[in-house]
């Protein structure tokens, strides 16, 4: 049987409660029956008990001692459930009973204890019974029986049965139908989800489900969905913006590249123009992996929750590290490069993220500065967290492009700086590193004297 969310809710719900509730009726049945019986059985101790000091024994016979006031008894006295006394031999044999029974007759069971109830019939009318050994002198003589009518609490009892056999399906029907009402409005905000998950497409990332107003488990699973839908988004739209800008960027360099190798094979060229041109073909596809390179590692960046303590490194030794990989460059411009530390405290960074920043900045710092120029690189702690400056003497940058220096593939006055290379890729990297360790990055420039970068970084004490 196939059963839709809803449904399996409500039948899971009522096959427990359905158990729960066989064993309240049965419990309820059987302390009924019980305390019917308890009853019986108590009054029927008390006859008993009453008549056994009533009997005389002579020889071999047994007979009420006050047989004329039972007789008055019966006749004054109004019973609702009368009592049947008999008084019996060893044997079984009748001596005596109340005028009650008439020409009826209790059977005497000689295999039951004394004292012992037990269901019994007289004349095919069901009664409740015990008996009593009678004792002369450590012999036995006989026994006193005593019995009360069981008809009147075997209909109560078997009322009460048919009764609850009769309440449990309609209980059961009635609580399926309640908790299936129930498990649907419980479940209404799965369908808002549905509803909305199927309206998302490749091209329509913009829908997020509602949150309901409870924060319950369904609150915290449409919390989810729409984390996880906003993590697709900026996945596909760096995906859509790595294809683009890849896109832009190689079809450049590609038909240079193709219009050069085209030129050379069109006639037999010297070794010198063929060493030339391949020079400069080799030369177009490392920029292109450069950029390449680059553009993988925008489209790869993301905030990362620990990007903050794992794979961390002290900062003075990564800047140490940094310019010894551009010492060459260095020597090329006779550049005077200067690191100072104003805090004698050793701060830890992420490795990656710290790294990209830094390395960007100053290739740009060497890149961009001329013949015998200076960079000074100074580190400092202060309150709002650790303190990296770079400053150069290089070429600087025109005040109106200073708020678009850090957007992909910008270049300020890149026609007039053609011999410098580049794609304008360096600074958006270190922009989205900075973001992504929740660094700060400031730049200011001025025109033909040169440029500083302030970062503040949230360092881990080591």
């Amino acid at each position: 049987m196939k059963l839709n969310f809803k449904n399996r809710i409500a039948f899971h719900y009522i096959v427990a409660t359905g158990l729960i509730i066989a064993l309240v009726f049965l419990g309820i049945f059987f302390v009924v029956k019980s305390t019917v019986y308890a009853n019986l059985d108590q009054d029927l101790n008390y006859e008993i008990q009453k008549h056994t000091q009533e009997i005389t024994i002579s020889k071999d016979s047994i007979y009420f001692s006050n047989k004329k006031e039972l007789e008055e008894r019966e006749h004054v006295e109004v019973q609702v459930n009368p009592v049947f006394i008999q008084l019996s031999g060893k044997n079984g044999k009748l001596f005596d009973k109340s005028p009650n029974l008439k020409e009826k007759e209790l059977v005497t069971s000689p295999n039951q204890k004394a004292g012992q109830h037990f269901n019994a019939l007289l004349s095919n009318e069901p009664i409740r019974q015990v008996q009593l050994p009678i004792d002369e002198n450590g012999n036995l003589k006989g026994y006193v029986l005593a019995a009360m009518s069981l008809e009147g609490s075997s209909r109560v009892i078997r009322n009460l049965g048919n009764t609850l056999l009769l309440l449990y399906p309609i209980v059961i029907i009635g609580l399926f139908l309640i908790s299936s009402f129930l498990a649907g409005r419980s479940i209404a905000p799965i369908r808002s989800i549905i509803s909305t998950t199927n309206k998302i497409t490749r091209n329509n990332l913009n829908e997020r489900v509602s949150l309901p107003q409870k924060k319950d488990e369904l609150h915290e699973l449409s919390s989810a969905i729409n984390e996880l839908l906003n993590r697709i988004e900026r996945t596909i739209e760096r995906e859509r913006q790595f294809t683009s800008d890849a896109s832009h960027e190689l079809r450049t360099p590609l038909s240079s590249l193709r219009g050069n190798l085209e030129v050379l094979i069109q006639r037999e060229r010297s070794p010198k123009e063929y060493e030339e041109k391949v020079n400069y073909s080799l030369g177009v596809i490392d920029m292109m992996s450069l950029t390449l390179e680059q553009l993988l590692t925008l489209a790869r960046m993301e905030t990362p929750a620990k990007a903050m303590k794992e794979d961390l490194t002290i900062l003075s030794t990564l800047i140490d590290g940094i310019l010894s990989k551009y010492k060459n460059n260095i020597q090329d411009k006779n550049l005077h490069v200067k690191l100072e530390l104003k805090t004698t405290e050793e701060f830890q960074v992420p490795r990656y993220y710290a790294y990209l920043i830094l390395d960007n900045i100053i290739q740009n710092a060497l890149k961009y500065s001329k013949e015998n120029g200076k960079i000074y690189i100074a580190l400092s702690a202060e309150k709002e967290g650790v303190i990296c400056t770079i400053t150069d003497t290089g070429i600087g940058i025109n005040q109106g492009d200073l708020k678009k220096i850090f957007n992909s593939f910008y270049r300020s006055d890149a026609m007039q700086h053609k011999h410098i290379s580049g794609n304008g890729l360096g600074l958006s990297i270190a922009k989205k590193s900075a973001d992504a360790i929740g660094a700060t990055l400031d730049l200011e420039s001025e025109l033909d004297k040169g440029t500083k970068f302030t970062i503040i970084l949230k360092p881990i004490l080591s």
